[in-house]
């Protein structure tokens, strides 16, 4: 009986996750008119591909947007992993001298920064990397809330393992290699869920980096763009000589969103089992 309940519980509660994204769903597919006149529903009242059709009215552009997005993910997310792993396990070293005063200078940067105009200065001007893909890759790579879940994770491991790799004749890049990276699949799987994710919905230090004469750039910054300009043509609608009713702009907005989330919720069912891993590690006492 607890179980059918507990079974019932967790059903109505993906039910609750699930209908917003089935509401996204329906209303891209669904005509401009029917949702001024009815609003959102689960089911298209007036089933229309309009939307779809203007986000794609320029195929060239928005593959090329998807290349370099996936580009950007695939590459920040490795080189990101493998950096904050490294970091995380360098500062829970015991024998690691500086450890608590470089630990203080991580956390340091979760309270203080320099601020936007500094940044921009230091991308633009000392770094020179204006219109170039680095501008958007190199500030992700790093994350304070991460590097600290990663020290918190590789502490639990035992320290006794490497101890004995060390007897073994093993150097500490070769036991974080073959020791900690396997152990630490879990965390891995999920830093590197968060880092991908962050890469992926990235736009605005591409507004703020790379210019308009960029052909292709990141896809959250094309998609913003598309609305951007959907929106201004409907405001402008009386000098323009364009009815209202003819921009799909609410369609438009949830078929900008289903492209946007589409790959990230068709990869995230094979990285959900390491959460799981994640959350009872530790739980069982040897």
């Amino acid at each position: 009986m607890v179980r059918v309940i507990g079974y019932g519980c967790i059903g109505l509660f993906a039910l609750c996750c699930l209908l917003p994204f089935v509401l996204i769903l329906s209303s891209s597919f669904t005509s401009e008119k029917a949702i001024m006149e009815s609003g959102f529903a689960l089911w298209p009242k007036e089933f229309s591909t309009f939307a779809y059709e203007i986000v794609f009215r320029n195929p060239r552009l928005i593959i090329g947007s998807y290349v370099v997005t996936m580009g950007i993910t695939i590459v920040g997310t490795a080189i990101g992993l493998f950096i904050v792993a490294m970091t995380g396990y360098a500062l829970q070293r015991a024998d690691f001298l500086y450890r608590n005063k470089i630990s203080f200078y991580i956390y340091f940067t979760t309270l203080f920064s320099g601020g936007l105009v500094p940044f921009y200065l230091l991308i633009t001007q000392y770094l020179d990397l204006k219109d170039n893909y680095l501008a958007v890759l190199l500030p992700g790579l790093l994350s304070p809330f991460l590097i600290i879940m990663m020290k918190a994770f590789t502490k639990s491991i035992p320290h006794e393992i490497t101890e004995s790799a060390k007897m073994d004749g093993a150097g500490d890049f070769t036991i974080f290699l073959k020791l900690i990276l396997p152990m630490s699949t879990p965390a891995l799987a999920t830093i590197g869920l968060f880092i991908a994710l962050g890469y992926w919905n990235e736009w605005y230090n591409a507004m703020l980096f790379l210019s308009p004469n960029m052909e292709y750039r990141p896809l959250q910054l094309f998609l913003y763009n598309v609305i951007t300009s959907a929106d201004f043509i409907r405001n402008s609608a009386a000098a323009s000589n364009v009815a209202p009713q003819e921009i799909p702009l609410e369609s438009m907005k949830m078929a900008t969103a289903v492209v946007a989330t589409g790959p990230v919720i068709l990869f995230y069912p094979f990285v959900q089992r390491f959460f799981i891993q994640g959350i009872t590690i530790g739980a069982v006492k040897g």
